[in-house]
């Protein structure tokens, strides 16, 4: 368990800088950063005092640039001990991190950095630099690009330098500098899923505040092991999965990819986890993918598993009895269960969900397997966390009550109300738009609905800008239609539809081997996208939506479907960064077979 001293609270630490000197100075020989070696054996520790040795050196060659407390700095990197330095380092001079994201879109980084005036810019190599040369004229603020390898050989930009001959030998200690706590730390760009993305400004007191809460809700102890692989341009990954640590005196590894994510989970075996809905829900799927295809006796075992081991939750929980079916647990947890934890390095002590829902059917699905699966709420602008589950009262149809210090209401429109130490100072140079969303007494208005429970959780039922009003004056909020439709294994994207119109339909992304399986079945050739629009695909598509909309009303069930086999992502503009869903560039993309849908209606 934690000592009292373990965890340092944001008046001993001051500001992150303050909090990360603090650490060294309490823990200078624990284990801060496990890497994979050249060969990619794991682990190679970097302890708390290496790793303070490091970012002065970082902080060294910052200062040769000349920079001033205040200016803004920009990284485009993917996880890596080399993110924590440049952002340690940065944070100790008074500088402002703007965090960038690696897949992100040309224009739109290139947007952040004009509007910041970021002074430099730390990328990866090659790649990023070549997608930074589309842009190469509207980057006039930047004096340095840093690039990790050798991103240019010839007619090479005289602001780019390689990492390596940047950076001096040696350099006096880490410098926590002495700025105010409501001094700004960072410029974070939201992801735009309605609109223009806008710069959250966060101070230090703001990011502290909300890591020492969470700790509160959550314990984290000093000899857990984060495995760090949802981006650190994302609030929730940079405040729960990096300074979290930091203040608990935990250790993180950096996931080498995300395509290697299953391996490393191996072979770090952590024991939390923070991420998005979107990598619970594709183990879900191959998981049941698996057994679907499997002998009827494995998916027979699996179900009792499941309904044993959900009853065994409820019962830790105070809100159910005791069964006579737990005695079967061991065996079932060494049948089924323990394999999948194992899946998971087998060590996992705790797996936090954020940034977007996550289906109450899949919550239910991995805490059944004895995996302690916490759910979350938060934005950019609270630094992020609002609310979390905790371990002794964890209801996953909810996102938790909220964090201590933190207050929250339910507004006009049922809309969540927020108010609290984390909640940010405002937009970057934006000031209508932060007085748009935080009223005269400090409540930011986070644009979500939702109810709260006798309980005291939180129920987020969707977007008031997302909520679709039907020619017959019903108001449908379309994300928990498209959450209950993508929990069947076929769907792996789903946008609803409907807005003035006489009945809802949907945009769907169809999962290739479900597609394959469901068209054999149908006697249609899978590869011919012209099936795709058939009355028989069509009327198939709706019969497997409608089982998992029927607790829905009426008005709320899908007529249409329209069907497409490419996945929507990033660099077509269809999703965020953040893996979020770009509803106004999706209804532009497929306006005309929207309107087919309603020909005649």
């Amino acid at each position: 368990m934690n000592r009292p001293s373990d965890i340092i609270t944001p008046e001993a630490a001051g500001t992150l800088g303050g909090l990360f000197q603090e650490r060294v100075r309490r823990s200078p020989d624990g284990c801060a950063y496990r890497r994979f070696d050249h060969l990619g054996g794991c682990c190679e520790c970097t302890s708390w005092a290496e790793t303070a040795a490091l970012a002065a050196r970082w902080q060294a060659a910052l200062r040769r640039e000349g920079l001033q407390p205040g200016e803004r700095v920009a990284v485009m990197l993917k996880n890596s001990l080399e993110w924590v330095l440049f952002d340690l380092a940065s944070l100790g001079l008074g500088l402002v991190t703007v965090p960038l994201y690696v897949n992100d879109r040309p224009d739109n980084f290139a947007m952040i950095i004009k509007e910041t005036e970021a002074r430099l810019l730390l990328i990866e190599g090659v790649e990023q630099w070549e997608r930074i040369r589309e842009v190469h004229g509207r980057l006039d603020s930047l004096v340095r690009i840093v690039s990790l390898t050798r991103a240019c050989t010839k007619e090479c930009d005289l602001r780019l330098a390689l990492l390596a001959e940047w950076l001096p030998d040696s350099a006096d200690s880490y410098d926590a500098g002495s700025r105010p706590p409501d001094s700004p730390a960072s410029i974070v760009y939201t992801s735009g899923t309605t609109g223009t993305p806008k710069g959250v400004m966060l101070s230090h007191a703001n990011i502290l505040s909300n890591a020492y809460a969470g700790i509160d809700r959550v314990a984290i102890h000093s000899d857990d092991l984060f495995l760090s692989f949802l981006p650190l341009s994302h609030t929730l990954e940079r405040t729960a999965g990096y300074y979290v640590p930091i203040m608990s005196g935990a250790s993180v590894a950096h996931v080498r990819s995300l395509e290697q994510l299953p391996d490393d989970l191996a072979a770090i075996r952590p024991t939390v986890i923070i991420s998005v809905p979107r990598v619970f829900e594709r183990l879900h799927d191959k998981i049941t993918g698996r057994l679907a295809a499997g002998p009827r006796w494995k998916r027979r075992l699996f179900d009792l598993t499941l309904h044993v081991g959900w009853r065994r939750f409820l019962h830790s929980q105070g809100r159910g009895s005791w069964s006579l079916l737990f005695l079967f647990w061991p065996l079932l947890d060494r049948l089924v269960a323990q394999r999948i934890r194992t899946f998971l390095g087998g060590r996992l002590r705790l797996a936090i969900s954020g940034g977007a829902p996550l289906s109450p059917e899949i919550t239910r699905f991995f805490i059944s397997l004895g995996l302690n699966l916490l759910q979350g709420y938060g934005l950019t602008e609270t630094s992020p966390v609002v609310s979390v589950n905790g371990l002794s009262d964890n209801r996953p149809e909810t996102v938790g009550p909220p964090l201590a210090g933190v207050e929250v209401m339910i507004g006009a429109n049922s809309e969540l109300l927020v108010r609290g130490p984390s909640v940010m100072s405002g937009y970057w140079r934006n000031p209508a738009a932060s007085a748009a969303v935080i009223d005269r007494e400090g409540w930011l208005h986070t644009g979500d609905q939702a109810r709260i429970a006798d309980s005291g959780h939180i129920i987020i039922s969707g977007r008031l800008k997302e909520i679709i009003v039907l020619a017959n004056g019903e108001k449908v909020s379309p994300a928990e239609i498209e959450m209950a439709i993508t929990a069947d294994r076929l769907f792996e994207q789903a946008l609803v539809v409907g807005e003035g119109k006489p009945f809802l339909s949907v945009l769907l992304v169809l999962n290739n081997a479900e597609w394959l399986r469901l068209a054999s079945r149908l006697g249609v050739d899978a590869a011919q996208d012209a099936v795709l629009e058939s009355s028989l695909v069509e009327q198939a598509l709706l019969e497997r939506i409608a089982p998992r909309l029927s607790h829905f009303p009426g008005y709320a069930r899908i007529r249409r479907v329209h069907a497409v086999r490419t996945p929507w992502n990033v660099q077509d503009g269809l999703m965020t960064a953040t893996l979020k869903l770009r509803r106004k560039q999706l209804l532009e993309r497929y306006a005309d077979e929207i309107e087919r849908m309603y020909v005649g209606h």
